[in-house]
């Protein structure tokens, strides 16, 4: 029902919604090749990249995903150790992996993406790597961009009270905009800004929740377990106080296991690898590693957060009925629109809830037309393509992966949760073990590359999409998180293949040594 705190909110996204465009129509004059639509002309700041590689990945998933699972489960699920795993991931990715890869991207020929840069990091004069890898970045991604989507759809229902298949629309169309426009530096500034609103939306939010709760956090607790055994769709075993908060309560090694996994999915992620590449320089990428850090840490503690402070302060079953990874979006409306009479506040913290979707979405979508028109394309059938017809190529490529991404997310019943771990997984396993082995192993050679691409896809696939006898698939019958065993399969692939085979060039083997040299120098 439209009424007019929705109206006021209304304007609120409007007005984000036109700057966004506006930062795309801005940039759109400044991509004049593919290095600048792709890469940004490897001109990124600290800030900008630190802010729009930790935008980029964390999505609806941060605000809406993992808020939704503490809510039912709490911390003793397996989400709270998916989020202790994801901050190790992020930790380790920016100290390990951001400059090397860096340095390396340029050493080797000057890569503009992830798939070109296996392929002159290995000498691939066939084309093999360059081609497996972009086929694995659009199938899994196109996925991951349904998520995004999913997200975006389940918002403004949630808001305005549209029905999900408009709603999704929408989002999708000004994803698209503004994407098409400016390319890399305009999805990283945008990305910056929504980077900002997300985190300033998830500590301010359950601040004020807890000071209009009325009877205090413990209250709220026990009177959502006094109607978790109503709710047939909602085990009580799952979750009750005060095991509720307590990591060890209720979890078994599978869970510990599987949460932790997720850590592992950082070093195969292209849309944020690429924002390593794209750093200026050595000092850029210091000042990155201490923001990134930071505010990954703050934005997955408080997503924790809202989670708990979500089920203390709202009505439990409203929110289960709604849906329970809506929770964050129905705290916000209480607090500033029931509770402050602040619709326009709340239009603007529901931005931060729409930038962290269209933050990731922008991302998945550009290294997806990267990977199909500038990898597979020209890479592989058109080498003699120009910028032009290859930027060209890339914008109708966005439009393509958009569109089969918004058919997957057209279910309204869409888990953002589940799309977001089917397409990490798949990621993270064919690309993490080999872009740890290029960087830190001189004997990994070209068909110990193929072979871990093409394991670690194939395990999670497998694992997830692959019925046994049963009709259920193996990865719900053990439990365990598809990344756990993908991720060891590749790395096992391409120690094995690697020392069965030729070891690499002295070319190769040199220019691994010259950039670790660098790398000491630093």
């Amino acid at each position: 029902m439209i009424n007019g705190s929705t109206i006021i909110i209304l304007v609120a996204f409007v007005v984000y919604l036109a700057m966004m465009i506006t930062i795309g129509a801005l940039y759109s004059k400044k991509s004049a090749n593919t290095e600048d639509y792709f890469l940004g002309g490897r001109n990124l700041g600290g800030f900008v990249a630190a802010l729009s590689a930790q935008a980029s990945d964390m999505s609806g998933w941060l605000l809406m995903g993992l808020p939704g699972a503490i809510f039912i489960w709490g911390m003793n699920g397996g989400d709270g150790w998916c989020a202790l795993g994801l901050l190790i991931g992020t930790i380790l990715n920016w100290i390990l992996i951001a400059s090397r890869l860096r340095n390396y991207t340029i050493k080797a020929n000057n890569s503009v993406t992830l798939p070109r840069y296996f392929e002159n990091r290995f000498r691939d004069d066939k084309k093999v790597l360059l081609l497996v890898s972009s086929v694995i970045i659009v199938l899994f991604f196109t996925v991951y961009c349904a998520s995004a989507l999913a997200a975006g759809g389940q918002l403004f229902e949630a808001i305005f009270g549209v029905d999900y298949k408009y709603a999704l629309t929408i989002g999708a169309v000004v994803i698209l905009v503004y994407t098409l426009l400016g390319g890399f530096m305009a999805v990283c500034t945008t990305d910056f800004i929504q980077g900002t609103m997300m985190i300033i939306a998830l500590i301010a939010v359950p601040v004020m929740a807890i000071i209009f709760m009325k009877d205090g956090i413990s209250a709220g607790l026990a009177a959502s377990d006094a109607v978790l055994n109503t709710l047939s769709d909602v085990s009580a075993a799952q979750a009750t106080a005060p095991g509720y908060i307590n990591m060890f309560t209720g979890v078994n090694a599978t869970g510990i296991i599987s949460g932790l996994a997720w850590g592992l999915g950082y070093f195969g992620m292209p849309h944020i690898l690429v924002r390593f590449m794209a750093v200026k320089n050595e000092k850029e990428m210091t000042k990155s590693k201490v923001v990134a850090i930071t505010w990954v840490t703050i934005s997955l503690a408080m997503a924790c957060v809202i989670g708990i402070i979500g089920r203390a302060y709202m009505d439990f079953e409203t929110v289960v009925t709604a849906g329970k990874e809506k929770v964050f979006i129905m705290m916000i409306q209480k607090v500033f629109t029931d509770e402050m009479n602040a619709p326009f506040v709340a239009g603007i913290f529901l931005c931060g809830i729409l930038a962290a979707i269209m933050s990731t979405a922008d991302s998945q979508l550009l290294v997806s037309a990267s990977a199909i028109a500038e990898d597979i394309v020209k890479g592989c059938f058109k080498p003699d393509a120009d910028d032009k017809f290859i930027m060209r190529f890339s914008r109708a490529t966005i439009c393509l992966v958009a569109l089969i991404a918004f058919v997957i997310a057209w279910n309204p019943n869409s888990s953002v949760m589940g799309l977001v771990a089917d397409a990490w997984a798949g990621l993270g396993a064919a690309f993490g073990p080999l872009v740890i082995m290029s960087l830190f192993w001189k004997r990994t050679n070209l068909p110990g590359g193929v072979a871990g691409l093409i394991s670690g896809a194939l395990a999670v696939i497998i694992w997830d999409y692959i019925p046994i006898g049963t009709g259920a698939t193996i990865g719900s019958v053990t439990g365990i998180y598809s990344l756990a065993i993908g991720f060891p399969i590749s790395l096992i692939f391409i120690i094995v293949v690697s020392l069965l085979t030729k070891e690499p060039s002295k070319e190769i083997q040199d220019e691994f040594e010259a950039v670790k040299a660098e790398m000491k120098s630093h």
